[in-house]
This record gives C-alpha cells, sequence and structure tokens, in this order.
C-alpha cells in the first residue's frame, strides 16, 4: 500500500528512512523525542516536502512532484485536534469530503469498499458518527467539546474520505486510558474492514502494541530495528532504545 524513501536534512543529522507498509498492515514508529519520526510522517503526509526520495502509495507517486494535499489519498491525524471552531460536529466530519464523494456518491477509484460498492459516503458518515459516540453531538459547536471530544470528531473527519494510508502522530496525547482504548479498538476494526494501511507514532510503547505486531525503531533518522515488538524487548538494539522500552 505505501511505498517510501524518505532523505530530510536536518540541523542534527538527516533523515533516512525506506519503508514499505502492506495493505491493512499496522506499523508502530518508536523512538525518542527528536529522532525524526514526526519529520517522516510530515514528509509522507506531504505538509513538508523531502530533500529527495519516493512516496508511492498503489499504483500512485505522491513525491516527487508533490501532489497537493487534498488529492493525497491519506489521513493524518496529530495531537492537535486542527477543528474549525465556527462549525459544528457535522460539518467538521463532512469537511473534506470532495464532492465526488459528498452523501449519496460511491468511494472514490481505487478506494478499498470492503461493504461492497452499496454503502455510500453518506451511509459510511452515518456508521462513524453512531460508532465514535457523536449522535447527541452532531449539531453541537465543537467550541462545547470536551478533548476526548474532540478527538472523536477529528478521527471521524479523518476517516470520513476512507484513506488509504492513515497517518498517526501522538493522537493520544492528553486522553485517559479509557479513551484511548476505545479508539485504537475503533481504529483497529476499521482498519481491518477497509483494509488501510497504518503507520503511528507514540512515546508508549504500549498503545502501539494495541494497533499492530510491527515495529520500526529509529534513532537519528536511521531505522535501527524492523521487525516484532518481541525481538525489540528481547534484543534492543541500542542502550537508548532499551531505557525507552522499560
Amino acid at each position: 500500500m505505501l511505498d517510501a524513501r524518505i532523505l530530510k536534512r536536518r540541523r542534527e543529522f538527516t533523515l533516512d528512512v525506506r519503508l514499505h507498509v502492506a495493505p491493512g498492515e499496522a506499523v508502530g514508529l518508536f523512538g525518542g523525542s527528536g529522532q525524526g519520526k514526526s519529520t517522516l510522517l510530515s514528509c509522507l503526509a506531504g505538509f513538508e516536502p523531502p530533500d529527495a526520495g519516493e512516496v508511492r502509495v498503489r499504483d500512485r507517486i505522491l513525491f516527487p512532484p508533490p501532489v497537493p494535499l487534498h488529492e493525497r489519498p491519506v489521513g493524518y491525524l496529530t495531537q492537535n485536534d486542527n477543528l474549525f471552531w465556527h462549525m459544528s460536529v457535522e460539518q467538521n466530519v463532512r469537511f473534506g469530503v470532495g464532492a465526488r464523494e459528498k452523501a449519496g456518491a460511491r468511494p472514490g477509484p481505487g478506494q478499498d469498499d470492503r461493504d461492497g460498492p452499496q454503502q455510500t459516503t453518506g451511509d459510511w458518515i452515518a456508521e462513524l458518527r453512531q460508532a465514535l459516540g457523536l449522535e447527541s453531538l452532531w449539531h453541537a459547536s465543537v467550541r462545547s467539546l470536551s478533548g476526548g471530544q474532540a478527538r472523536r470528531v477529528a478521527l471521524a473527519r479523518m476517516l470520513a474520505r476512507r484513506p488509504m494510508v492513515v497517518l498517526l502522530d501522538e493522537p493520544f496525547g492528553g486522553l485517559d486510558s479509557a479513551v484511548m482504548r476505545d479508539l485504537t479498538e475503533a481504529l483497529s476494526t476499521w482498519r481491518s474492514r477497509l483494509g488501510f494501511a497504518l503507520l503511528a507514532v507514540d512515546h508508549q510503547a504500549r498503545w502501539l502494541e494495541r494497533l499492530g505486531t510491527r515495529v520500526v525503531a529509529i534513532e537519528r533518522g536511521r531505522v535501527v530495528h524492523d521487525g516484532s515488538w518481541e525481538e525489540l524487548r528481547r534484543s534492543p538494539p541500542t542502550e537508548q532504545m532499551s531505557r525507552l522500552l522499560d
């Protein structure tokens, strides 16, 4: 689903990562602060351009040249919900769904709709609304939401377009354990159904392990481990990685 080589020069080091994520696969990006994980996701999402390399989703090249953000089949969620405060919950969730995919339209070309061609975008948004507990909030202003509610709205907005690749950059920061558990379970369920590739960053290994069994560990812009969490815990490649896993 996702094939990438990212080369990005930073003041401290050069990020140089090759990555392959299969359809339906979940991969945790793990490492200490400032090691290049967020920069990697930002380059994959298109928010900053790599200095060199290639980003490909299925048979479509997203870089080079950089494809505009709204044309990328990529969902990107960070700690900041980035909701539009002048809009309602419904308007936020529907924002970004292109005219071709407004309620009543079918998924776009190349999207893996596991529920068959009869589920419209309107049906899918209704499912997200119910599954994420947004029904009672649907017409409310996002200004009135709690942190956990806002995070669920941001998740629904990201998934409304049915992206082929989902990128998560510490999206559970500041949430209590119950909300984090609910969101990770929901993501795992939809990943299995829709077949999107998932790449997630978090500073807590236990939450990444809930999403998937594969981990790519990064230090100073280089991959130092690509395998299972069990292998990483059994044989950490560096002392710093060993401390992070304690």
